[in-house]
């Protein structure tokens, strides 16, 4: 304010040696009281707000829409893979924090590229949170868990507990909680409110129509692969339902993507006993380290146990890892416990399957261990536009210390080998669940390495068809492997796995 006015102050001077200095000074005064004077005040803009929707306690809604997985897409520039949501109802309780979603997914018919495992059945699941609180709680059931049993949920409840407040009623709340700040925005040639806020880590931002009706609210959230990731959640066509008013659209994208639209078709205000009771199990559980369980496959050769399993290969001076699931603490898991295992070694190279998140949130970890990337070449153009990414809200190992990513990369086949031992990875063409995903293959040892093709034994005729395709693949590369290392499951004698093939093909 000093400068601008300072600013006005030089500019009148100027005018005032050609005779029109007092004049303009007077008209450069009014400016800024006028601008002043039409600053918008927050709490005015929440109290219309809330006046036009409805101050309520707790809301609940229901209605049927889609629902996105984030990182998981055919490829690295698609959309995030989508099921149908069959049945979805919400209740939230403000004062409490708490939520209760009750759902039913499906796969979207014929089932999208790309994605997480396939199902025929429709799944139902109940996620809750209270507070610093999450867990999960089937409503009716989602097999092979009984209704009754409560799975701690912790390392969603952070977002689980953002959602609230990123729904327009609870937005309002807690923008008035949190000293929001007004500010206007042009929307369709036309001035809007804005309302902004610290919630946190986290800063949000919601647009207030000229009906007084939030239409949007932006925020980031971390994530391994995106860094500080967008979320916008988007609210149409307003509808009263009782004491209040409620949109009958609600999108929210993650990431530029969607990941969850609904049509609400019902909702109320005032809910008596939204608020959840913490279970005694969830209260008392606590995150637990990671684990990394080996297991030899072969001289220098090992898996890694953790849920998202990686393979360890020895090279004569130093290591290569196959895949870097999940995030930056497993990663640094697996890498303590290879230098254990192996010390003194350098790991070189980490051989990345695909760009699905599960499988690539770890690979920034690597890269700051000093290790280039192995992956196909239609990956390299993606991470390097994530990893470009800021990265304040929870900063790794790379963003610290920051060094230029190294990728080798390939179109069919790469080959990695000093002489002693050779690592074959190749791209598994025509594969339904990522369309550059990939598979490693040690020749000597006949053992392959694979990602989602082959993770279980349950068979439906989307599953069945990766199978095909990876066998396929095999056949048409004439590689004849012993055993199958599955980055999800446990290491698979190739004989049996085959014959199950061929004995469930037989059967559709």
């Amino acid at each position: 304010m000093k400068r601008q006015f300072e600013n006005q102050q030089g500019m009148g001077d100027a005018l005032f040696r050609h005779g029109l200095g007092r004049f303009s000074i007077a008209i450069a005064m009014l400016c800024l009281a006028t601008g002043a004077a039409a600053a918008l005040d927050a709490k005015a803009v929440i109290r219309d707000a809330q006046k036009a929707m409805g101050n309520v306690a707790s809301v609940r809604y229901s209605g049927t829409g889609k629902l996105g997985a984030v990182g998981m897409n055919w490829n690295p520039t698609g959309p995030w893979h989508s099921t149908d949501l069959t049945r979805y109802s919400r209740t939230i309780d403000y004062a409490s924090a708490s939520s209760r979603e009750d759902l039913t997914r499906a796969q979207e018919n014929p089932p999208a590229l790309g994605g997480e495992a396939p199902f025929v059945t429709p799944i139902t699941e109940g996620r809750q949170v209270s507070g610093k609180y999450a867990w999960n709680q089937p409503a009716d059931g989602n097999p092979p868990l009984a209704p009754d049993v409560v799975q701690p949920a912790l390392a969603t409840a952070e977002e689980r507990g953002l959602q609230i407040w990123l729904t327009p009623h609870g937005f309002l709340k807690a923008a008035a909680a949190n000293g929001a700040v007004a500010g206007q925005i042009s929307q369709g040639g036309q001035k809007v409110a804005t309302l902004t806020f610290m919630l946190g880590r986290y800063r949000l931002t919601g647009t207030i129509d000229g009906h007084n009706l939030v239409t949007r609210i932006e925020t980031r959230i971390p994530n391994p692969v995106l860094g500080d990731m967008p979320v916008v959640a988007s609210f149409t066509d307003y509808k009263a339902f009782g004491g209040m008013r409620f949109p009958l659209h609600i999108l929210q994208t993650q990431g530029g993507s969607r990941t969850f639209e609904l049509n609400v078709t019902s909702a109320a205000a005032n809910i008596p006993d939204a608020g959840l009771t913490v279970p005694d199990n969830v209260r008392k559980a606590t995150v637990r380290p990671e684990e990394v369980r080996l297991e030899k496959m072969a001289d220098g050769v090992w898996m890694l146990y953790g849920g998202h399993n990686s393979v360890l290969v020895e090279f004569r001076d130093y290591l290569a890892v196959i895949d870097a699931p999940v995030d930056e603490t497993r990663s640094l898991a697996v890498i303590e416990a290879i230098h254990k295992l192996v010390p003194g070694k350098p790991i070189k190279y980490v051989i990345n399957t695909h760009h699905h998140f599960d499988h690539s949130g770890g690979l920034r970890t690597y890269v700051a261990e000093g290790a280039a990337v192995i992956t196909h070449e239609a990956n390299k153009a993606f991470y390097q536009s994530a990893w470009s990414q800021p990265r304040t809200l929870a900063p790794d190992r790379l963003s610290q210390s920051p060094r230029e990513p190294e990728f080798v990369t390939f179109r069919d086949k790469y080959v990695l080998t000093d002489g002693t031992r050779t690592v074959e990875v190749h791209w598994d063409f025509g594969d339904m669940h990522d369309q550059y995903l990939c598979f490693a293959y040690l020749p000597k040892e006949r053992i392959l390495v694979q990602a989602d093709d082959f993770s279980a034994w349950y068979i439906t005729p989307l599953s069945l068809a990766m199978w095909n395709n990876l066998y396929g693949n095999l056949q048409r590369l004439q590689i004849d492997p012993l055993v199958m290392a599955p980055l999800h499951g446990a290491i698979t004698p190739m004989d049996v796995w085959v014959k199950s093939l061929r004995d469930n093909a037989a059967r559709q």
